[in-house]
């Protein structure tokens, strides 16, 4: 893929990330703005949710093509995984896989963060994996350069007993105040949830909604 620059994928990057933990699954939910440097925006509609199965997904935040070459890598084993085992990976293997391919490559690190979430027989689970494979679970987490923003959100609005219903809006807000606040980030917003009935795309219907209720809001994506 390139860019109108005809600079490489690879140096793509600038994001907002964030994942919640909710009672009956998980919510992950980024913006669509890819830049070069500090202040070009390269592209405006890059997909950084990958689904990994229908019970697991990622987000990418740092190096476009780092981060694509671990998910391609995860996708492929949880392939081979459902094939041998006859079920799905579990989230937290993952996250492990990732935590290792990162880990593997420390001394020439791949430049990126990514978040692991899923639903499985253990429930609803969160992981953080960074560039040098420290790998955290956690309840809720922003990555990227609009993370700062997004936890002001984050931090006092998440609870224990969040529901999906109630955490989609708690993710568009997050973004959103990201988006406002921070040039590295921008566009559009997409959201996905996952429960045990499997994954699910947050319409651009129902985030406009979200982001219509909001003080200031604009179109989204």
């Amino acid at each position: 893929m390139q860019n109108s620059d005809n600079q490489s994928v690879g140096k793509l990057h600038g994001t907002t990330t964030v994942g919640l933990v909710c009672s009956d699954g998980v919510v992950l939910g980024t913006d669509t703005r890819a830049v070069l440097g500090t202040y070009f925006i390269a592209h405006q509609h890059v997909r950084k949710i990958a689904v990994i199965d229908q019970h697991l997904a990622m987000t990418i935040a740092g190096g476009v093509a780092d981060a694509q070459g671990v998910i391609d890598t995860i996708r492929f084993n949880a392939n081979l995984f459902k094939l041998e085992r006859k079920e799905p990976m579990p989230v937290k293997s993952a996250a492990r896989l990732a935590s290792n391919i990162f880990f593997s490559a420390r001394m020439f690190p791949l430049f990126a963060d990514v978040l692991v979430g899923g639903f499985d027989r253990e429930g609803a689970s969160l992981f953080n994996v960074d560039l040098f494979g420290s790998l955290t679970q956690e309840k809720f987490i922003s990555t990227g350069s609009g993370s700062p923003v997004a936890y002001g959100i984050l931090e006092s609005e998440f609870s224990e007993n969040l529901t999906i219903k109630e955490a989609v809006p708690m993710a568009v807000k997050a973004v959103h105040a990201a988006i406002k606040r921070n040039a590295g980030t921008g566009d559009g917003i997409d959201v996905i949830s996952i429960n045990e009935s499997g994954l699910r795309e947050i319409g651009a219907a129902e985030k406009q909604k979200i982001v219509a209720g909001l003080s200031g809001g604009s179109r989204v994506d």
